[in-house]
């Protein structure tokens, strides 16, 4: 009785190996991976709107993230997206202070709309408050615009 070594001619044969790439996982990850964000994009914007004048300036340098103060249309104000009365305000100025220092950058955004008298009281409560580096967001003029 003779024994069959190695199964030539039994019908077991090697398969070829597959060339080809699959890239059906990776299109439904990059298509999971733009739909988040194409839903978290717009809560990154800071959330009170306000109509900022235009003007000429450069933008400054970023190396931290600045507190941003807003005052809108209303006369409103507003530190990041929390709308805050006049004592809560000044309260939350000065525990923000306290936590970040005076060399913390704090930028306010005011409505082109509303009175100079309201941003000059801001800016004094802001300065008051202790912060030293304070900026207004403004945005940029069009190239061709000469109107001031």
């Amino acid at each position: 009785m003779a024994m069959g070594v190695g199964g030539a001619g039994r019908g077991r044969r090697r398969r070829a190996p597959m060339a080809d790439i699959n890239v059906t996982p990776m299109v439904d990850v990059m298509l999971v991976l733009l739909i988040i964000f194409m839903v978290a994009a717009p809560l990154l914007v800071t959330g009170v709107a306000v109509d900022l004048p235009k003007t000429a300036a450069r933008a400054l340098p970023t190396d931290m993230e600045p507190i941003s103060v807003t005052i809108d249309r209303q006369g409103q104000r507003s530190i990041g997206d929390e709308v805050l009365g006049d004592a809560a305000f000044a309260a939350r100025l000065a525990a923000l202070q306290e936590a970040r220092g005076t060399d913390a950058r704090v930028v306010i955004r005011a409505d082109a709309a509303i009175p100079y008298g309201a941003v000059a009281a801001l800016l004094a409560d802001v300065t008051g408050a202790g912060f030293s580096r304070v900026a207004l967001v403004n945005q940029p003029k069009p190239a061709g615009d000469a109107s001031g």
